[in-house]
């Protein structure tokens, strides 16, 4: 029986059971949704259809670098924090990370139809182990891969995780000193969430709503009542200059040496390393950054566990 995969990636999304388990359910039940549903529970995995629903907004984000040059940032979530520093599920991470820079996936649907590190088994049955076996809902959230040279860092165990990329123009010799200068705009960008790279990276639409809401402000102001409009112009002008410095990162006055920019300790740092040194992206991921957070209520719960 020839089953579409729109028809199979629904019944995943509705159980979160694995691609070819789904598939096999609707070919075993002629491709009734509800009967294949029925079909998955019965051959435990119900557990893992169950857990499927529930709000995964905790877990990881890990930053992982190969041996060629690739580097990999991912989010992996879960229901609680506590499911972070497990071993088992920390390893699933970096597994992960390691089959997205070996196998360049196009988005987290191709990651999980991948071999989970070139082994038998797809990441997405890897998934539903470690759902089946951790006990929580699980979800690979997002992903980014990069082939030039760049640097990274982990805050928090694994509550932020940053890549910066860096184009090099010459061979750097103290790999050491890279690293460190790399690791440095990395906590930067952590710490203090630019989000953009410079100012020639951000879009007119935003520079336009930024000004309208500058000018809204100084008009709002008693004191600016009688300003001619020139005058209340260039007043926008001087504060669209501080929302580029606090916005952009190479603009942002650099955390550790508050003398300089960051722009200006990259050009400090390649004058060191003898080398032709340009940030050129960069990628912030924050756990859980936009999602539902979960809210227990501990009556219900309670309540729950007696029933």
């Amino acid at each position: 029986m020839d089953i579409k995969a729109s028809v199979v990636k629904e019944l995943r999304e509705m159980t979160g059971v694995g691609m070819m388990d789904c598939k096999k359910a609707l070919i075993e039940v002629g491709g009734d949704m509800e009967k294949a549903v029925e079909y998955l529970r019965e051959r435990g995995l119900a557990a893992a259809a169950k857990k499927a629903g529930r709000i995964a907004a905790e877990g990881m984000v890990e930053c992982y670098a190969d041996t060629d040059g690739t580097s990999v940032v991912i989010e992996v979530n879960s229901e609680t924090d506590f499911v972070a520093k497990n071993d088992d599920f920390r390893a699933f991470v970096t597994g992960c990370a390691k089959t997205v820079a070996a196998q360049n996936p196009a988005d987290v649907d191709a990651l999980l139809a991948m071999k989970f590190e070139g082994g038998d088994s797809t990441v997405e049955q890897e998934l539903q182990n470690k759902i089946l076996t951790i006990g929580e809902n699980i979800k690979i959230r997002r992903f980014e891969r990069t082939t030039n040279p760049a640097a990274s860092y982990i805050h928090g165990g694994g509550k932020i995780g940053v890549l910066c990329e860096f184009e090099v123009d010459g061979k750097i010799n103290d790999l050491a000193a890279f690293d460190e200068m790399g690791k440095d705009i990395c906590m930067q960008i952590a710490a203090m969430f630019p989000k953009f790279l410079d100012r020639a990276s951000v879009p007119a639409s935003v520079i336009e709503e930024e000004k309208a809401i500058l000018l809204a402000q100084i008009k709002n102001d008693e004191k600016n009542a009688n300003k001619p409009e020139n005058i209340v112009e260039k007043m926008v002008e001087g504060r669209i200059g501080k929302f580029f410095t606090q916005n952009c990162l190479l603009e942002q006055t650099f955390v550790k040496d508050d003398s300089m920019t960051v722009g200006q300790y990259i050009e400090h740092k390649a004058k060191e390393l003898g080398v032709g040194l340009k940030a050129i992206n960069f990628i912030r991921m924050e756990r859980g950054e936009g999602l539902e957070k979960r809210s227990d209520n501990f009556a219900d719960e309670v309540q729950g566990m007696v029933q």
